[in-house]
């Protein structure tokens, strides 16, 4: 007898060492509570503050829907997502992650089953072409397009007046035209045209997808770095803007932040999140416009560009259904959430039926009375769509290290030779 007990112990602790393994079990496990919504996303001031105007309009219709927020870094959203992805476990993720344009395809592409079709849930022809292009692989939308990264050119009126011109000087101009009204500001004020982190080359990547092209081929996988004519040509109006003392360099948020606050440079090319940043120098109201961002000189490219910017993705666990009910009547249809968004918190979304609303046609005195929101809009909606791909930092980590050896005197034809052959064979 005692023997029969002893087996039946053994086995049930075996039983119990299999049911434990669930951490490490390639069955979603997701939210077990079917009237809750969990959402990942970083930055309080803004997506936090963004999900929880969503979450608002939400509950006047759904009350017993429960959405928790939970704010994380943005590295660290992308360290748990690889995490948790690679091992092939759920436990633990959100129903609806926030995720970068730039590293969105990297996800999609790597844990295809992962990620939930969106496709025919919302109306993407409502929403500006190029975040539909960063939010689908294959012709299957996954993501909900969130907040545009739509670039403008901030320019400090009262510097150039001092060099005699005026905001129509500035507008739809090329990187040519621009660098000689810098030397003609710099020469009358003694300030820079701009100032740029020489670790990072955001200004590189409104360059050449305002060509329409990318760090990779259509495919999103295969670099595209020695025969890039925009990649060529934006090394060039880089290494143009140094030798012409017209750059100023930070190493951090904070530098730049104080950079231009502090009066030391004439425009800022940059992404429309900045708009804050700008207006918390009170002193400077009615001394900035924003005009188009610059074309690349010579070939084909248009006034408007992109930095940054993010979209909404629903994991494939359950709940999943909720979370896409939660999206599509909120930032994939709702009109008013868009008002408030943008007088609120600044958010310039990609839903192009808001922008007939009222907050969108607001002047701004900060800015001359410019209706910047409305510009940012229109502007948003000439975005040249490119494929982001799956390698935007690896290869900008190569092509950092390309522009200096460039600066430093050896041929650009060689470098960017030399950084293709790189990159081909770091991202096999």
């Amino acid at each position: 007898m005692k023997k029969v007990m002893a087996l039946l112990m053994v086995s049930m602790l075996l039983l119990g060492a299999c049911s434990s393994g669930s951490s490490n079990s390639t069955e979603p496990e997701g939210n077990s509570d079917s009237n809750e919504i969990t959402v990942w996303a970083w930055d309080p001031n803004f997506n936090i503050k963004a999900i929880e105007l969503a979450k608002e309009a939400y509950a006047a219709e759904n009350p017993d829907v429960n959405v928790k927020i939970i704010e994380n870094a943005q590295d660290d959203i992308v360290q748990k997502l690889n995490t948790s992805l690679s091992s092939g476990t759920t436990k633990g993720l959100p129903n609806i992650v926030l995720i970068e344009d730039y590293r969105a395809q990297s996800f999609l592409q790597a844990y295809p089953d992962m990620f939930h079709p969106l496709t025919g849930t919302y109306k993407t022809e409502d929403f500006v072409p190029y975040k539909v292009e960063a939010t689908s692989v294959n012709d299957e939308n996954y993501g909900l397009p969130f907040d545009s990264g739509v670039t403008g050119l901030y320019v400090r009126t009262d510097y150039l007046a001092e060099a005699g011109y005026t905001v129509e000087d500035l507008q739809n101009i090329d990187w040519k035209e621009y660098i000689e009204i810098g030397k003609k500001v710099k020469e009358a004020t003694g300030k820079r045209l701009l100032t740029l982190d020489p670790n990072e080359l955001g200004i590189i990547h409104t360059m050449i997808q305002s060509a329409g092209e990318w760090y990779v081929e259509e495919d999103g996988t295969t670099p595209y770095i020695a025969d890039n004519e925009a990649l060529k040509k934006s090394f060039e109006i880089y290494k143009e803007l140094v030798e012409n003392d017209l750059m100023n360099f930070h190493s951090d948020w904070n530098q730049f932040l104080a950079t231009f606050n502090g009066g030391e440079v004439a425009t800022v090319t940059t992404g429309n999140w900045i708009t804050p940043s700008i207006k918390a120098e009170s002193s400077q109201s009615g001394k900035w416009a924003v005009v188009p961002h610059p074309t690349l000189p010579g070939i084909e490219s248009v006034n408007a560009s992109n930095l940054g910017g993010a979209s909404w993705y629903v994991l494939n666990v359950p709940g999943k259904e909720n979370a896409v009910d939660f999206l599509t009547k909120t930032f994939g249809s709702n009109v008013d959430l868009y008002q408030k968004l943008v007088t609120e918190i600044g958010v310039i979304g990609t839903y192009t039926p808001a922008t007939e609303g009222e907050a969108y046609q607001t002047t701004d005195e900060f800015f001359g009375g410019q209706s910047i929101v409305s510009d940012f809009s229109k502007w948003a909606e000439e975005i040249p769509q490119v494929n982001y791909g799956m390698h935007t930092y690896a290869i900008e980590s190569i092509l950092i290290v390309a522009m200096q050896n460039y600066l430093n005197g050896q041929d650009l034809d060689q470098v960017l030779k030399d950084a293709q052959q790189q990159a081909e064979i770091q991202i096999k």
